[in-house]
């Protein structure tokens, strides 16, 4: 569209960085492409239903997942990330701690399935026992989280844009955090979800515990095949 023979098109978009530090088709395409990532089931969703079947609340392992993302995001944003992208053997070893982890939540989940507490008279019930141990095992599953590493460390700094008027940290730091908002948003509804659907169906509660526990040590057993498959062919 022209209006006294200017563009103003080409307005627009001369003035949008001016307001915009950051290519808004790249905050576009990486929320998108976050969003997705979280949504495929994967540790994080494992520890979460698990968290969701054997806790009163979901909180202080759903801040665990964040905090641990949190932390990662930061690490990404100080250069960190960059120096365990160009060291294989580093991924590898965090591959194998996640598998590792992994399996020792699972197994647990199997030997000790979570029992239903029962609120009387419509009572809120009261936290769990120890929940800065929750918060720490949360940190612990989705700092080893091979996915989580992989988007972060690998995927993110494809979207930044070196032309942009911010910092290639800040934005790192800014495209972390929509990763985290996603998880917070995902996360909430898959572990408030499957506390809903036990509480209509509180039979389904051992079979729930079961498939979550299983899944985390399959989803063990598939990260070190992963690995074992891409060292042989390496």
């Amino acid at each position: 569209m022209r209006r006294g023979g200017v563009e103003l098109g080409s307005g627009f978009h001369a003035i949008l960085p001016r307001f915009v530090p950051m290519d808004v088709q790249l905050l576009i395409a990486c929320s998108v492409m976050m969003t997705l990532m979280v949504i495929l089931p994967g540790p994080d969703w494992a520890y979460l239903i698990a968290a969701g079947t054997r806790e009163r609340t979901i909180l202080p392992s759903l801040a665990g997942i964040l905090l641990g993302y949190l932390a990662t995001v930061a690490a990404v944003a100080i250069g960190v990330g960059a120096a365990v992208a160009a060291v294989p053997w580093i991924i590898v070893g965090l591959t194998f701690a996640a598998a590792v982890y992994l399996t020792y939540l699972g197994v647990r989940v199997l030997r000790e399935p979570p029992v239903l507490v029962a609120v009387a008279g419509g009572a809120p019930a009261e936290a769990s026992a120890r929940p800065w141990l929750r918060l720490l095992q949360g940190a612990g599953v989705s700092g080893l989280n091979p996915k989580g590493l992989l988007v972060l460390v690998v995927l993110l700094p494809q979207f930044t844009d070196a032309a942009g008027s911010w910092p290639i940290p800040v934005q790192l730091a800014v495209l972390g955090l929509i990763f985290v908002a996603a998880c917070a948003a995902v996360y909430t509804v898959v572990g408030y979800g499957s506390r809903t659907v036990l509480r209509l169906r509180p039979s389904a509660m051992r079979i729930v515990s079961r498939v979550s526990g299983a899944a985390m040590i399959v989803l063990a057993a598939v990260l070190v095949v992963e690995q074992v498959v891409h060292l042989t062919r390496g």
